[in-house]
């Protein structure tokens, strides 16, 4: 049998931002950002912010392949 080759995603985060949203939401490393805070996060006045969070919203649905509530 052969090796199924897994295909690398062809989204890249510079390093330097890289878990910038969870030390605002003040989160520990290695724990997930709860929806609740996400959902918070992504009416903030800062578009920046606005921004991470939807990532950080989509992204949650990625590994699992299936569709996820919008709300």
């Amino acid at each position: 049998m052969a090796k199924k080759r897994t295909k690398k995603s062809g989204i890249k985060i510079k390093a330097a931002n890289r878990g910038k949203l969870r030390r605002s939401t003040k989160t520990k490393k290695g724990k997930k950002i709860p929806v609740s805070t996400l959902r918070r996060l992504k009416r903030s006045k800062n578009p920046k912010t606005r921004r991470r969070a939807t990532f950080a919203m989509n992204a949650r649905g990625w590994k699992k392949g299936g569709k996820r509530k919008k709300r």
